[in-house]
Order: C-alpha cells, then structure tokens, then sequence
C-alpha cells in the first residue's frame, strides 16, 4: 500500500513540516500500517492503536530526541518506531535480530528508557528531569521537556505512586501523560479504575476549569509566581462546582489537566504546546480506546491485545482457525497454563479456603477459568505483584489458602515479599509461576529465568517444576498438602507429548528416566524432555544415566548418594541461568558430602537473552536438542 505521508517521515523533524491539518490523515495511514505490518508479524496490536493520536501530537509538540519521553510499556509504543527512522524496518519487530519489542535506548536515541515492565514511567522520568535541572542549571537554553506515557493499567502499580508522591516533593518540571482507557491486558478492576472515572464524568467542572485556565492564559494572568495561588483558587473552584474533594494530583500539588479526547490530534497538540513550558509538575489526563480504528480490537480488547496473526479484511485470528480445526479431536495438548487453570478450578470446588490471586494477568494464565465459575473467590489486584504476594500472605495467615499465579519475570519484582512477608513466616503460599525459562519474542524483560536463582537461598522455601502437564497437576495438589511456602515453576507454550512416562509424585523425591554406565545427566522441568531426545539420539549404548530432579528444594539426597558414589561425570541442565540454579546445586552438595565428580552445567550463563522465537532462543543457547547432542557427544569424546 502506498502511504502519502508516513512514507516519507524518517524522523519527527518531518513530521513537523506538516501542518496541524495534515495530521489526523497521518495517524490514520499509521493505524492502517500497524494493522497490516502486526497481521503478518504479531505483536501488541490494540494497546498501540489507541495510541496513535497521542504519539504523534507528543512527536509534532516536543522536540525529541532532546526532549524525552518516557513510555510506560513498550506496548503503546509502535507508532512511536515508525516515527522515529525504525518504518523500514518494522517488519522486524519482535523477531531474532530485528527490532526491540518494547522502547530500548540500545535500539534508538529516541527511547529514553527501556519500557517492558509497567509503572517504572514516572519515577524514570523524574530522575531523567531532575538530573537535566541539575547538569544544566546555569543554562535555560539546554533545558529540555521530559514526558512520562503511562497507561495501559500501570497506574495500578504501587511505584506508580510512589513517583507521584517524589514527584510532588521535588523541584521539577515532569509532564506526565496518563493515558486512560480503562484495560491492562484484561479489563481493570478496582479503586483507581472507579477513581479515574469519577475524574471523567466531572464534565461541568472540567470544562469550566479548562475554560477558565485558557482565559487566564490569554490575559496572561498565569506564570510561575502566581501558581500557588492560582492553584489554590483552582480547587476552591472544583469544591463549589462537585463539592468533591481535589483530585489526587492536585491534592499533591500537581497541575491537573483534563480529562479529553485521546483521539482527537488536533486538540492534542493544542493542549500540549499550551502546558509544555509551565513551571513545574502537570499531569494531562486523556481518555482513549484501546484498539482504536480497527473494529475486531475495539469489540474484544483482551483478546486483540496480542492476537497473533490475522486476516485483516476479515479480522479472523490464524489461531482461531486453527482452533476450530482441531475442535473434536486430541491432536494438540494443553496449554500449561490450562492445566494449571483447570487444577485450580478442581481444587478450590473441593477446598473452600482456596483462592487464586493473579496482578492482572486471569486471561494469561487461566485463573480465569476458575473465575468464570467462582468469581468471589478471584482477586485479580491489579499490575502490583508486590501487594499480590504479600495480599497471599494476609490470606494464609488468616487461614486461607492462595494460590498466587504470577509471571517469572514479573516476581522479580516481589522478591521482599516472598522472603519478608511469606517466607520469613513460613506461611502456606503456593506462589505459581507461569512463563519460567524462554518465553520468545517478547525477549530480555520478560524471559523468565532467574526464578530457581533467587527462590533456592529463601528459609522454609520449597521448589518444584514439572516435565509434563500429569507433573504440574500432581505438583499442585501436593501444594495443598504441605506447610510453608511452595514454589510451582512451569513454561510457556504446550505440554508435551510423548517421551518417558512420568511416574506418581513424591515429596522432594526424583525419578530415573534411563539407566546408564559412565554420565548421569540431571534435569529439572520441560528441558528434561529435550534432554531425553538428545540422549536417545546421540547414545546407541547404556553411557548416559538420565534423572528428573523434579525438587530443587529439598533435592532428592538419594539419588545425589546414588550418582556420587557411581558416576566420575555429571551433566546438569536447566532452562534458567546457571549461576545459583540446579547445577550449582548440585555442586555445593557433592563438595559437602566429599564427592569429587566432574560436573558439566548447561544453561544460561551470566547474559540478559534477546528477542525471537523460543526455537531460535534456545537453539542459539545450544539448549535445544541439537545444542545439547553436541554437549553430550562432547562429553563422551573426553
């Protein structure tokens, strides 16, 4: 397709040469090129379609890349790329070598700051606007504007506040742009989802506001030493006009402006151009759609936020079809997160005291199965994984039993509150952690592989991770029977078929795959099925002993007796860094125990890992089983 304008921006200085005019043709030739670029290529479709407006209004009013902005998730951010001299090669996104899939100052000048966890928005920016404050005090002319995006339900995140909160102490001039559409990947629940509405249909007091400020500024009856004044006059105003209560930003001395029109180009960057030179820290408060412009989007958001590849013309997913294939039939297996989505829903329908605690992830793990049929006893808290572990721990000490679903990669982020608020009192927490290991092209910041690492040295902590779908099912009913805090640890994608049989779960109990002579091979999860592989393919004789661990924590002493006594040669592996994980381990305890074995650890070794598929990832790792066939015949030949 031939696009009259975006064809030829390469930069936000082209898009400048526009009049104010031109651009609402822009965003539309930019929504047209998303949605034909993501159909072939997916990607996060919806969430960067109800950003198009703002993007390119932010890009028309700020002069990037000296002044910054600050995304909060890379999802919002495609339009952003395509601005920013990335169009040609947008159709790289996402995959191995090709475009970052969230905003990376490695990838562009233009990204201020990394963007693939939510909420870090505000308090990146405030460092970014304070630390320019102070290294250009003496110069007004090198002060730059900084602008915080945040959306897409990271106001929900506690770090959100707590950059509020800094902002509203410290000196500074940070614009942050709330963009509010009322969806995280699911539809938002809770006080501040019901608080921004409130702020919303505030309609006679905004607009009288809105309308007051402008003439203010007209008469020039605004600047810097008539604000305190001026904003105290403000609220005074919103209490004779809603007799509510200031809103929380202006309660924290931060100009408020809005809400408006999200869409709507034009009135964007009349407002931005108005606001971006005002002294201190000013929120603009816009509503929008998520999914704008493309109606599949717009009418099912959660399932559009990353829908794979689809028909354009007649917005069929590819993954529908081939749904609607296989309807009837036990080709494919289950989802991990389906087995763990249906566990779930069995257990609690015979446990009362289970409840399932998700950061605004149900759809994405499937506790919204156990939702649909026991929603009073779901709490979906929100991007806040932090409250959601130590929300867990309120629960069990109260008598309670949580089963707390959170990614691999965002349970970095509760570290305290797994070892101060649950482990430290040895509470019954059974923390299940969806999208261990390699997750794809979703790359650095959301692979999950420092789980086993940081989980392993936590007191009363105990780990497990299933090969099989049969092992997490098994995995999780024992959780309920045990005291303190168990750690359930699984991949993305499907569970697998064939392979060695699983046997019946014991406690911090392993099993032997296959017997061998001369190399025991320890695993522990899914990677022990490509490990089977790679043994039956490379060893013709009896020379490689194959255990699933199944138990990080406790290990299984018998077995680590058993190949200490009889095996020179170790090999572990692991779908996880090596440092700290099974290997390590594996290590520490022979050395206490006086065995001396030569141990061979594969995994991930001390390296953030890019974006691209998981076939891609774990062949470049050589953690697939052509890698680990090399491993193994490498091991044979000394």
């Amino acid at each position: 397709m031939e696009y009259k304008y975006i064809n030829h921006i390469d930069s936000p200085k082209d898009l400048k040469r526009l009049s104010i005019e031109e651009l609402p043709a822009v965003c539309a030739e930019l929504r047209q090129f998303i949605i034909e670029a993501l159909s072939k290529n997916p990607g996060h479709l919806a969430s960067s379609l109800g950003a198009i407006e703002l993007t390119v209004a932010l890009h028309y009013v700020f002069d990037t890349p000296e002044d910054k902005l600050v995304w909060d998730v890379g999802h919002q951010a495609y339009a952003h790329k395509i601005l920013t001299g990335r169009r040609d090669r947008f159709n790289t996104n996402r995959q191995f070598k090709g475009l970052s899939p969230f905003t990376n100052p490695a990838e562009s000048e233009y990204d201020a700051f990394i963007a693939g966890h939510a909420s870090n928005s505000i308090s990146a920016a405030l460092g970014i606007d304070i630390a320019n404050s102070k290294m250009h005090a003496a110069d007004d002319k090198t002060a730059r504007n900084v602008v915080a995006i945040i959306g897409d339900g990271a106001m929900t995140g506690g770090l959100a506040f707590e950059g509020l909160n800094n902002t509203s102490m410290d000196k500074n001039n940070l614009l942050i742009v709330l963009n509010d559409n009322h969806m995280a990947i699911d539809p938002l629940k809770g006080g501040i989802t019901q608080y921004l509405v409130d702020i919303t249909t505030s309609a006679s007091y905004n607009r009288v506001r809105w309308n007051l400020y402008r003439a203010a500024v007209m008469l020039r009856l605004i600047d810097d030493r008539k604000k305190a004044r001026m904003l105290r006059r403000n609220n005074n105003l919103k209490a004779v006009l809603s007799r509510q209560q200031s809103n929380i930003f202006t309660g924290l001395n931060i100009r408020y402006f809005g809400p408006t029109d999200g869409h709507d180009v034009e009135g964007l960057v009349r407002i931005l151009s108005e606001i971006k030179n005002h002294r201190g820290p000013k929120v603009l408060h816009i509503i929008t759609k998520k999914g704008k412009g493309y109606a599949p989007a717009e009418n099912d958001q959660t399932v559009w936020h990353a829908p794979g590849e689809f028909n354009v013309e007649t917005g069929l997913r590819s993954a529908d079809v081939q749904s609607n294939k296989q309807q009837g039939t036990n080709a494919v297996p289950p989802l991990w997160q389906e087995v763990f989505g249906e566990t779930l829903l069995d257990l609690a329908k015979k446990n009362e005291k289970i409840v399932g605690i998700t950061p605004a992830m149900p759809s994405g793990c499937s506790m919204s199965i156990m939702q649909k049929e026991l929603p009073d006893r779901v709490f979906d808290v929100g991007i806040a994984e932090g409250h959601a572990v130590t929300f867990s721990a309120g629960l069990a000490k109260a008598g309670m039993l949580p089963y707390c679903n959170v990614y691999s990669t965002f349970l970095q982020r509760a570290y305290d509150n797994i070892v101060h608020d649950v482990a430290l009192q040895n509470l019954h927490v059974v923390l299940c952690i969806d999208r261990a290991g390699i997750v794809g092209n979703d790359g650095a910041t959301h692979h999950g592989l420092l789980d086993l690492t940081y989980l392993r040295p936590i007191p009363n902590m105990q780990i497990c991770a299933p090969r099989t779908g049969e092992d997490l099912r098994e995995m999780m009913i024992m959780a309920e029977t045990l005291d303190g805090p168990v750690a359930i640890r699984y991949p993305r994608g499907r569970t697998p078929q064939g392979g060695p049989a699983s046997e019946p779960l014991r406690y911090g109990k392993g099993i032997k795959l296959r017997n061998g002579n001369d190399v025991a091979v320890l695993t522990i999860g899914s990677i022990g099925n490509t490990m089977s592989e790679a043994i039956a393919s490379v060893d013709q004789g009896a020379t490689f002993a194959h255990y699933d661990m199944r138990w990080l924590k406790p290990m299984d002493e018998d077995i680590l007796h058993e190949v200490g006594k009889k095996y020179r040669t170790i090999v572990t592996a692991e779908d996880g860094m090596i440092a700290g994980g099974l290997g390590s381990a594996v290590l520490e305890w022979m050395a206490d125990h006086g065995y001396t074995p030569r141990v061979i650890r594969l995994g991930i070794n001390d390296q953030f890992v890019e974006h691209g598929s998981t076939r891609e990832l774990y062949h470049m790792l050589k953690l697939d089983k052509e890698g680990l066939c090399e491993s193994l015949l490498q091991v044979q030949g000394k």
